[in-house]
C-alpha cells in the first residue's frame, strides 16, 4: 500500500501537477470524470462534496453510501481506495496536509469532530440548502487559495475550514435524527448482540467491548456511540455499563454467592471498579443491595 508524505507525492501519482501551496491543494471534480487509485494512505485531512455516478470509495473498512451531496472526511493515515469512480455533474475535494494546522486552534479542536473517526458506509447526505451554505464557504476557500498568497490567506483558509466543520457536525445531527427508523434498528440490534454476549457466557472471555459491539454492526464506534448518543442519550459505553448492572442487579438477588464471584462472573477483573460503577448507577453499594432486598 502506497503512503503520500505530502500532496505533491499524490499529485505526482496521479499524473498531475503539484499544487502551488505545498500544504494545501483544491481539486474540482468535473462531469463525467473518472477516478481509480488502489488503496493508500496520506498525512493528510481530505474533505469532499461529489455527486456519483458509478463506481464506489472505500475508506476505513466499508464501501461508501453514495447519494447526491453526499459529503465525506478523512483523516491522516486512513485507508482510501477509489474504483471506477466517475462523478456526475462537479464537486471537490479539498486536502490538507496536518501540518497546514500548526500552531493554530483547529490542530487540537479539529480532533474533535468524530465524523473523521467514523469509517463507516455513512457519508453525510446534504439536503439543497445544506448543500448550499457548504458550496458557500467552499467558493470562499477556492477565492483565497487562488489569490496572491500573503499573511491572511491561511488564517482566512481556516477560519472556512473551521465553519464548514461545525455545519458538518450540526447537518450530521440532523441525519441522525432523520433516519430514525434506521437509527432505531441499529439500537435494536446493539442491545440484542449485548444481551446475547450477556446471556451466552461470553462474559469468561472478559467485559464486551464498544469496538466489539461496533464490528458486530459493522460500524465504526465514533458513529456507533454518536448514533446512540443522539438516541438514547447514552453512549455506547454507557448502555454496556447499565446491561451489565442489570444483570448484577438480578444475580445479587438470585443468589447467594459472594458479591465478589458476581463481579468476575460478569468479566470484572477489578473488584474496586464494578463497586464504584454499581454505586453510581444505583445509589447503593452492591452489598448494600444485596442486604437491602435480601431483608425486605
Amino acid at each position: 500500500m502506497q503512503h503520500f508524505k505530502s500532496i505533491s507525492e499524490m499529485a505526482l501519482a496521479n499524473g498531475m501537477e503539484p499544487p502551488e501551496h505545498p500544504l494545501i491543494a483544491l481539486i474540482r471534480i468535473q462531469d463525467n470524470m473518472v477516478v481509480n487509485q488502489p488503496e493508500f494512505t496520506s498525512d493528510c485531512y481530505m474533505i469532499g462534496l461529489k455527486r456519483v455516478k458509478a463506481g464506489f470509495m472505500i475508506y476505513g473498512r466499508t464501501k461508501l453510501d453514495h447519494e447526491k451531496g453526499s459529503m465525506v472526511f478523512l483523516k491522516p493515515r486512513q485507508v482510501v481506495e477509489m474504483k471506477n469512480l466517475e462523478f456526475e455533474e462537479d464537486g471537490y475535494i479539498l486536502f490538507l496536509h496536518e501540518d497546514f494546522f500548526n500552531g493554530h486552534t483547529l490542530h487540537q479542536e479539529i480532533q474533535k469532530y468524530s465524523f473523521f473517526d467514523y469509517e463507516t458506509n455513512e457519508a453525510l447526505h446534504l439536503a439543497p440548502r445544506e448543500e448550499k451554505a457548504i458550496w458557500n464557504i467552499f467558493n470562499t476557500i477556492e477565492l483565497e487559495y487562488n489569490n496572491n498568497e500573503d499573511e491572511f490567506s491561511r488564517e482566512i483558509i481556516l477560519a472556512s475550514v473551521n465553519s464548514m466543520l461545525k455545519f458538518a457536525e450540526r447537518f450530521y445531527k440532523r441525519q441522525f435524527i432523520n433516519r430514525k427508523q434506521l437509527s432505531g434498528k441499529t439500537v435494536t440490534e446493539f442491545n440484542r448482540i449485548l444481551h446475547h454476549y450477556i446471556e451466552s457466557g461470553s462474559l469468561d472471555k472478559g467485559l464486551p467491548s464498544v469496538a466489539y459491539l461496533a464490528d458486530q454492526l459493522h460500524t465504526s464506534r465514533r458513529y456507533l456511540t454518536d448514533l446512540l448518543k443522539i438516541e438514547t442519550g447514552r453512549t455506547a459505553q454507557d448502555l454496556i455499563h447499565l446491561a451489565l448492572i442489570n444483570e448484577a442487579k438480578n444475580r445479587l438477588m438470585a443468589n447467594d454467592k459472594a458479591v465478589s464471584e458476581i463481579a468476575y462472573a460478569l468479566g470484572f477483573e477489578n473488584m474496586s471498579y464494578f463497586s464504584r460503577l454499581f454505586k453510581r448507577e444505583t445509589g447503593m453499594s452492591p452489598t448494600s443491595y444485596k442486604t437491602h432486598y435480601i431483608n425486605k
